[in-house]
């Protein structure tokens, strides 16, 4: 299947420059972009300046470099809001998708008891399981997971059946970051809040490979990673509707989180600094906007037929490789290859592969439930960003062919 020419992927290249080296003496092949994306210049160049020429901390002074740093901090939290829909006001800043899980579960989990249900699924990775498993453990919360079908597919029926009168939360991921099926979140959302529940996306995978619209989803909170988003590691970003996040209590105390503290009582700061205590990822931020202002450049529809291309070319390079499983087949799954090969484990196919400068992800990938409903202890996994092309994935099957020959 020939790529869509809608990009410019000689150009897009270009804007990554650890896309230039070689490993072990071969072109790098990375295959690794759902664990972590590389970075475009635009970013690098932009946390860069603020540090040479433009750093202090954000809020609290009254000087121009101050204001200049506060001024480029809420101008990224504007850019995030723009890119999802969501109002400004609407847009935390966390260390990470996993924090932001982890704020919700703590604030909005002081409110739940004995009894009270949450409702996740199968294919969740760990960082949505384990919040909720605090729960579980301290307040004897009841954990219900919807279970999927033999291609890696969500049973709307069964979820249907777990929804009742005591659920209280469902936390569901957008698109898998083991098998790419991607989650019908606005009919999920829909169906959870027929009884009442609230609803929590795991974005990590989503937010890259398609346009989100958290209006239309109608999610009560939406989390994403900028990591894996072309932007920088250490923030993350949790969007709540205003009247939920208003809801909720803090989830840490410090500065800049406060209205007013005295020896005998404190206030809180309005939404979303209420959940900011501390000095938050101030270059970071920097960072995530100017990761955004890169990728909003780009058309992203052409940028999902493109990874879909890539896809379909390495499945119809592995035809008949009756030595391949394949775990996860849904339609219209996002580009992320999981696999295993007969007799070889996952790690050494990965440690393999990497000989011939392809970088893939090995192990259970934070999603142990899910391994153990496919019978496996763990996989190799390939996935297909927009710098990828389709001389990578033909040397990606290339060189896992002739992985499998060590162990045939």
């Amino acid at each position: 299947m020939s790529l869509p020419a809608f990009l410019d992927l000689e150009a897009i290249r270009a804007d990554f420059p650890i896309l230039q080296r070689e490993v072990h003496g071969k072109p790098l092949v990375y295959l690794d972009s759902a664990a972590s994306a590389q970075k475009p210049r635009a970013v690098i160049e932009a946390m860069s300046h603020a540090m040479e020429y433009s750093y202090a901390n954000v809020h609290r002074g009254l000087h121009t470099l101050a204001n200049e740093t506060t001024d480029a901090y809420e101008a990224a939290r504007r850019k995030v809001a723009g890119f999802i829909g969501a109002g400004e006001n609407e847009i935390v800043f966390t260390k990470g998708a996993t924090e932001a899980i982890n704020l919700v579960a703590s604030s909005f989990g002081a409110s739940l008891g004995e009894g009270d249900e949450i409702v996740l699924t199968e294919m969740e990775h760990h960082a949505n399981i384990v919040p909720w498993h605090f729960l579980r453990e301290r307040k004897g919360v009841v954990l219900k997971f919807v279970p999927i079908t033999d291609e890696g597919v969500l049973d709307l029926e069964a979820f249907q059946r777990l929804l009742g009168p005591k659920t209280r939360m469902v936390a569901v991921g957008h698109m898998s970051n083991v098998t790419g099926t991607i989650n019908p979140v606005t009919e999920i959302t829909r169906m959870a809040h027929e009884v009442g529940a609230l609803v929590l996306i795991d974005g990590c995978q989503g937010v890259v490979h398609m346009p989100v619209d958290v209006k239309a989803i109608d999610a009560d909170f939406y989390v994403f990673s900028s990591h894996k988003l072309y932007g920088p590691t250490g923030i993350g970003v949790l969007y709540g509707k205003a009247e939920r996040l208003a809801a909720l209590p803090p989830y840490q105390g410090g500065g800049e989180m406060i209205g007013a503290v005295t020896l005998e009582s404190i206030s809180y700061a309005d939404p979303p600094h209420r959940f900011e205590a501390g000095t938050p990822a101030i270059l970071e931020a920097i960072g995530l906007g100017a990761a955004i202002d890169w990728l909003s450049g780009l058309d992203r529809l052409a940028i999902a037929r493109h990874e879909a291309a890539l896809y379909a070319r390495v499945r119809e390079g592995l035809a008949g490789a009756n030595w391949l499983r394949v775990l996860g087949e849904a339609p219209d799954k996002g580009a992320i290859f999981s696999f295993t090969v007969d007799g070889a484990h996952a790690h050494d196919v990965a440690q393999i592969l990497d000989r011939y400068g392809v970088a893939v992800r090995a192990g259970t990938h934070c999603a142990e439930p899910l391994m153990r409903r496919f019978g496996v202890t763990s996989s190799a996994r390939a996935s297909f960003a927009l710098y990828n092309t389709e001389a990578e994935a033909d040397a990606f099957v290339d060189a896992l062919t002739k992985t499998q020959a060590f162990f045939a």
